[in-house]
């Protein structure tokens, strides 16, 4: 993204908490801050791409003087995915310290952010958002308004729940074809000539036929965002069972590589682990709906048989997920 502001000619400022990764933006005639404070003594608008809420916290030094001195007369424009509830707060803070705040978070992977084909989602003041729509122009293909903070992230969820259980469906159907012995360039064309086809459908399928494994999006960060949209719909008491169901069979055996060796060895220690992240009001409001998913799943597990493949393998310790990113 960084880049594609470069090769639009615009003149800016960028820093890295990995001052390494600047090179090529240097190269392509950015100016590298030492700090981040250097960067908004030098911006009016600054651009946050950011792993979660605690990275921004860190870097904007929010809750101390320095957050009052840098965000004083910025704008500043949240590019990451975060909790929504965290971007509403961030949003009362950096306009208590006389900031403006835009939310924008963007669809679509390395690829179209490459090519300078996202698609932002922009919320919060109008005045603000005016403002820096126009830098948007190098980085996507479309820029749509969504009203107030935090309708930008929650306009990014929507859209993720049909993404995400689109290239899992995708997925499935592709190892489905080919357990079954089928031509599968047959079963690409009959997937790419019909109604079902897009542009990420043809990008995916030709992944999937020279099995290039090649990440275009992190797994860890698409079960970041599950996660997140799980916990924004329970807290509006909104049913999503697809999230809920990836979740409750993600968050057991899959999980344990990714939280370095936890493993759940019953029922209760799922659930707790399931929920972690959850405050006690929402734990007690989504409670008999997670028991009543990890109820459903242990039994359909516990009855399958454990000597399966790896790949098919649903019994309690051999679980999977598949990486569809």
């Amino acid at each position: 993204m960084a880049l594609n502001l470069a090769r639009s000619c615009l003149r800016f400022t960028v820093w890295n908490r990995s001052h390494e990764r600047c090179a090529s933006l240097a190269e392509a005639g950015a100016l590298v801050a030492d700090s981040p404070s250097s960067l908004f003594a030098a911006s009016e608008i600054v651009f946050l791409m950011l792993k979660d809420g605690s990275a921004i916290d860190e870097v904007l030094g929010r809750g101390t003087e320095r957050f009052q001195r840098d965000v004083v007369g910025r704008t500043v424009v949240n590019a990451a995915t975060v909790c929504p509830r965290y971007s509403k707060a961030l949003e009362t803070d950096i306009h208590a310290a006389g900031g403006a705040y835009v939310e924008a978070p963007v669809s679509g992977s390395r690829k179209p952010a490459e090519q300078g084909k996202l698609v932002a989602m922009l919320a919060g003041d109008q005045a603000a958002i005016a403002r820096v729509e126009p830098l948007f122009a190098a980085l996507c293909r479309s820029t749509v308004r969504c009203g107030a903070v935090p309708n930008g992230l929650k306009m990014k969820f929507a859209v993720n729940i049909f993404l995400i259980a689109s290239i899992t469906g995708l997925a499935e159907a592709a190892n489905y074809a080919q357990a079954e012995g089928l031509d599968t360039q047959a079963w690409a064309r009959v997937v790419n000539d019909s109604q079902m086809a897009s542009d990420i459908s043809r990008v995916k399928v030709d992944k999937l036929l020279t099995d290039d494994l090649g990440a275009q999006a992190a797994i860890v960060n698409v079960l970041e965002t599950t996660r997140l949209i799980a916990q924004s719909a329970h807290e509006d008491g909104i049913s999503t069972p697809w999230m809920d169901a990836s979740l409750a069979r993600i968050f057991h055996e899959g999980t344990r590589k990714i939280a370095k060796g936890f493993a759940p060895e019953s029922r209760r220690e799922e659930e707790e682990w399931l929920f972690h992240w959850d405050d006690e009001q929402r734990r007690v409001r989504c409670k008999e709906r997670a028991r009543a998913v990890l109820a459903r799943k242990w039994q359909r597990t516990l009855c399958q048989n454990d000597q399966l493949d790896d790949f098919h393998a649903v019994t309690t310790k051999s679980s999977h997920f598949i990486a569809t990113s």
